[in-house]
């Protein structure tokens, strides 16, 4: 996983409309002008670069966008699969990298259900605390097994391609072996940084060479904040499923 981030504001009215933006599949910056309808239909528009002042706040949503050029040749964005017509998924990254979302970590809603038994087993089987593992999912992926990132990272725990080879993965969307080779990967780098939660967490986000840097969680905004909001999910999926700090 790596750094990854969209831009949005939001503002309310007949439409609510909000200035986005997202990486493509290339590793390119759109800038859409996304507009939900009273109906609920939800439409996307080129509008160039984002605006100063423009805010950060984190994806992830699991809301897939077509990118796609109409017939009368405008490059086009909606939440519809195109019909007929060549399309480009753009990709909604990281649910809890961005340093200024707007999301309150402290109320939002949990998952306790989605794949609840097979990251019981994997935790039991790498000896990492569950609640742990559930945090990471949902600032990683919101718990979409499909999430892909800018520069690669897949599926619900956002294991790049070369860490998920090196894990035994051969499909990263693949819940079970996803989830599997995730814990895997954070129970070494827990043993590698001695147990302490928060620098593990910081060199799944960030890298280990990074934190070894550093000393500690390395001085990107992406990772302070990464840390900082994996550890408030953390201690509330505690709270829920009572498993051991």
């Amino acid at each position: 996983m790596t750094f990854k981030y969209n831009t949005i504001i939001a503002t309310v009215g007949v439409l609510l409309a909000a200035t986005v933006l997202l990486w493509s599949a290339a590793g390119q910056a759109d800038s859409l002008r996304r507009i939900v309808h009273p109906d609920g239909r939800i439409e996307y528009t080129n509008v160039g670069k984002p605006a100063r002042g423009d805010q950060v706040l984190g994806g992830g949503r699991g809301e897939k966008i077509y990118k796609y050029r109409a017939p009368n040749g405008v490059l086009s964005f909606s939440d519809q699969k195109p019909k007929n017509q060549a399309y480009e998924i753009v990709k909604i990254q990281c649910y809890a990298c961005n340093p200024v979302s707007s999301v309150n970590w402290r109320n939002t809603p949990l998952n306790l259900t989605a794949y609840a038994q097979l990251v019981r087993k994997a935790a039991a089987q790498h000896s990492v605390d569950p609640a742990l593992v559930r945090a990471l999912i949902h600032a990683e992926s919101a718990f979409n097994p499909t999430a892909v990132s800018h520069m690669g990272a897949q599926g619900l725990m956002q294991l790049m391609p070369a860490t998920a080879a090196s894990l035994g993965v051969e499909n990263a969307f693949d819940a079970r072996q996803n989830i599997d080779g995730g814990v895997k990967h954070l129970a070494d780098l827990l043993q590698t940084f001695k147990g302490d939660a928060r620098l593990a967490v910081a060199a799944y986000n960030a890298g280990a060479g990074a934190v070894r840097k550093y000393g500690g969680v390395p001085p990107y905004a992406e990772t302070q904040v990464y840390v900082e909001r994996v550890a408030i999910l953390r201690q509330r999926y505690n709270e829920k499923v009572g498993a051991a700090p």
